[in-house]
């Protein structure tokens, strides 16, 4: 997940995984050059977060729990 410490809708998102047992590796983009131009080029130039990777290669922008899973087959 590229998130940022501000980001109430990345808190929320990894309070749902937690409940869920959704784990997930967290890179903040403000510390991370490189995490922040991903998200750039995957959100038209913007740096909106959180962005999940997931392992295929597609990227998600602050989706639901429900997409989450679905992406993962949890649902």
């Amino acid at each position: 997940m590229y998130s940022t410490p501000w980001c109430g809708y990345c808190a929320r998102l990894k309070a749902q995984f937690g409940r869920e047992g959704i784990t997930f590796e967290e890179i903040n983009i403000e510390t991370d050059p490189e995490a922040a131009a991903f998200v750039e080029q995957v959100n038209g130039g913007n740096q909106t977060v959180p962005t999940i990777l997931f392992d295929d290669g597609t990227a998600m922008t602050n989706p639901s729990l429900a997409q989450v899973k679905a992406q993962l087959a949890l649902a």
